[in-house]
């Protein structure tokens, strides 16, 4: 036996499935990124000669890390820790970068506010995403 479909009745079954998958879409939208949920972040373009900083909202007591990324010739990092410099990529620009301070491998400088600084010395624009995280909101 064959089975016959007419043009309204496969019209309404389109619309109906499309209707379905918009909603699903829109739902699949609301729900929070929990991966990153309560990490600080900024992305954006710097200008020659501009730099963004970012500061964590909480204060480190045990861990921190911090990582940058940026486009076309690149940018220069550091991270400091209550206003004194942690860590500073070599001179020049780099791409991305990523540091990290724990107190169960040795390498954590210590209790405070923590900072990444991103700095465009070129002379072009790059686009730049900078993230801090402390104690418990680090990623793994």
């Amino acid at each position: 036996m064959i089975r016959t479909t007419n043009r309204s009745v496969l019209a309404r079954h389109t619309a109906r499935v499309a209707f379905a998958a918009g909603i699903a879409g829109l739902a699949l939208a609301a729900v929070p990124q929990a991966a990153y949920a309560s990490a600080d972040g900024w992305g954006g373009t710097l200008r020659p000669g501009e730099q963004h900083c970012l500061t964590a909202r909480a204060t480190a007591n045990y861990q921190v890390r911090a990582d940058g990324q940026a486009t076309g010739a690149g940018a220069r990092f550091k991270v400091t820790r209550n206003g004194g410099l942690v860590y500073g990529t070599p001179s020049g620009t780099i791409s991305g970068f990523a540091y990290e301070g724990r107190t169960s491998l040795g390498t954590f400088a210590g209790a405070g506010s923590y900072t990444v600084c991103a700095t465009n010395n070129n002379a072009t624009n790059t686009l730049v995403n900078i993230h801090v995280f402390t104690d418990a909101d680090l990623p793994y």
